[in-house]
């Protein structure tokens, strides 16, 4: 059975196992270096980020504001982004002539807005520090033997190596060997999803948003959100579905996806007063075809018919509770969501391996020692923005400098 030995190996192609490579690679050159990667290529998911653009990072530069985007991970990943952060991150690639371009939300985007400019720049990277990289290899089991790690396939012979640093993301078979070797990992649940949601307010809406909505899910303490609101084919989504969904994870995984949310389209102070305002100003205008609050003029007439205001009703003919129901429908919708859908094609989830059992000085392993962790591999997750990648940038970049110590 064929044999291969390197001194560090690293499993999974992706934005962390590249990363860690090539800093890796930079610290110490002497050091043989390699990728296996599973799939039929590589850097799969930076490549479709961003709707093939790749949000790379985030324009969040201070440590502590940048860990609070992360759901899981952000207490543990404070102190890592004091040596690496999204400051980093935009030196590292503008140092190989990939500027980035802060959009108006703090998203980044290589200037080029396409993804490839990305997977270039750490292809190339790994190709003049003479990283081996190697596609369809599946790592079947990984075991100490000795002072080396051998890394067993099921038709490319084994692997051995000094160090090993696991960044295969949200694989079922890497996760079922780290449990042999004693790791814990998290059950796994689906994290930035959309709200799938039938309902006669939201027909014909597609593609209608609000900027600033407020969402809650009911009888959960402590769990909303606020920012863009968008109306989709399936339901809802926008940036502040998604933040709900990621920070409600497991919550709204324990409900299996069935669930109330109430949705204050507004998120305005004395909306009750400012109607009050319009009734006055305007009596005999028409309620259904006179919107207020800068809502989408459809939208507007879909709340209205939901609070029982006929098409022919003028503001002055208002009663408390029509004024009420209107009201309610503006600040307090309730739609009942029966399901989720992916966002885009970036599924990221929740889970992974039990970061008590992480040292985040070096992501090594507590357990074992010269076993080291980056990107999805472990329970961390942000809401979308570029975070996830920041993420494993990080990671990536601080367990490459540790693997390099020899």
């Amino acid at each position: 059975m064929q044999t291969t030995n390197f001194d560090v190996l690293i499993i999974g192609g992706g934005a962390a196992g590249f990363f860690a490579a090539i800093a890796c690679a930079e610290a110490n050159p002497k050091l043989k270096i390699g990728i296996l990667e599973r799939g039929k290529e590589v850097l799969n998911k930076v490549r479709i980020s961003g709707g093939g653009r790749c949000n790379v990072t985030h324009a969040c530069f201070e440590p502590a504001e940048l860990a609070k985007n992360y759901p899981r991970g952000g207490r543990e990943l404070l102190g890592a982004f004091h040596r690496f952060s999204c400051s980093d991150t935009v030196k590292w690639f503008e140092s190989r002539s990939v500027k980035l371009k802060i959009e108006d939300d703090g998203r980044m985007f290589p200037i080029s807005n396409m993804s490839q400019s990305i997977i270039n720049c750490l292809e190339h990277s790994t190709q003049k520090l003479g990283i081996n990289v190697q596609i369809g290899i599946r790592v079947d089991k990984m075991q100490l033997v000795g002072e080396h790690w051998q890394l067993q396939t099921t038709h490319h012979g084994n692997f051995f190596a000094k160090k090993i640093m696991v960044a295969a993301g949200s694989s079922t078979a890497v996760w079922d060997s780290l449990k042999t070797l004693g790791h814990r990992i998290v059950e796994p649940v689906p994290s930035l999803f959309t709200f799938n949601i039938k309902d006669a307010r939201l027909e014909n809406l597609l593609g209608l948003s609000v900027p600033k909505a407020k969402i809650k899910v009911a009888g959960v303490k402590n769990l909303s959100s606020e920012g863009p609101l968008l109306i989709t084919h399936w339901g809802l989504s926008g940036p502040a579905i998604l933040r709900l969904s990621a920070w409600g994870a497991r919550i709204l995984a324990e409900k299996k996806y069935q669930f109330t949310i109430i949705v204050d389209w507004l998120n305005e102070d004395d909306v009750a007063e400012k109607l009050a305002q319009i009734k006055e100003k305007s009596p005999k205008k028409l309620v259904f075809s006179n919107p207020q609050f800068a809502l989408p003029s459809r939208l507007w007439e879909k709340l209205v018919a939901a609070a029982n205001i006929s098409p022919t009703l003028r503001w002055v003919d208002l009663n408390k509770q029509l004024s009420q129901n209107l009201y309610q429908q503006l600040t307090q919708s309730e739609f009942k969501a029966t399901g989720k859908s992916v966002f885009k094609e970036e599924f990221v989830t929740a889970g992974g391996v039990d970061l008590k059992e992480i040292d985040f000085r070096t992501f090594g392993s507590k357990i074992h020692p010269n076993l080291f962790f980056a990107g999805e591999i472990l329970d961390i997750d942000a809401v979308t923005g570029g975070f996830n990648f920041q993420a494993a940038w990080t990671g990536g970049w601080i367990a490459g400098q540790e693997m390099a110590k020899m």
